[in-house]
């Protein structure tokens, strides 16, 4: 299974609300090289860490495709460039973000000079990654740490709103 997140929370003049831009891109996403199988419901969370930024629009959604990690990874940043996604400061308010969180049970620790870690280093501290991802795969196991998706919810910090929409 893979699985990739998505979230923002800026509009954009040329492709509408957040849900607009979203949409869009998961239609964008859906081609001949990448089929999207299944989404999660749609979560609106506050920003982490928590700050005065407007709120996310966040789902998880499963896809297929033959392309390895690496190469699905560039494809999403392609995707986010077609969006308007413009990279400024760590945890800035974005028009788009897509996440690759997990690849199969690929269990990478590769960080730094942008290489690809799998599943997603902070997957576990996010509730708005977490909580969509427990819809799509109720017995999904972290291949690194072991645990199964309801104890890293459980062990959210209790501080993080993230609601079905």
């Amino acid at each position: 299974m893979i699985f990739i997140g998505i979230g923002g929370n800026l509009t954009s003049r040329k492709f509408g609300s957040s849900f607009e831009v979203l949409r869009s891109a998961l239609q964008v996403l859906d081609s001949n090289e990448c089929k999207v199988v299944r989404c999660s419901p749609w979560y609106r969370s506050a920003p982490v860490p928590l700050t005065d930024q407007p709120d996310y629009l966040n789902a998880v959604f499963e896809v297929t495709t033959e392309f390895s990690a690496e190469r699905l990874l560039a494809f999403l940043h392609e995707i986010e460039r077609k969006f308007g996604r413009i990279r400024t400061v760590k945890n800035a308010s974005r028009i788009i973000d897509l996440d690759l969180i997990a690849y199969h049970h690929k269990a990478t620790r590769q960080k730094g000079n942008g290489r690809l870690c799998l599943p997603h280093p902070r997957l576990t501290e996010r509730a708005f990654v977490l909580l969509p991802l427990f819809d799509l795969a109720p017995n999904w196991i972290h291949p690194v740490n072991g645990k199964h998706i309801l104890e890293l919810i459980k062990e959210l910090p209790k501080n993080q709103r993230c609601e079905r929409v």
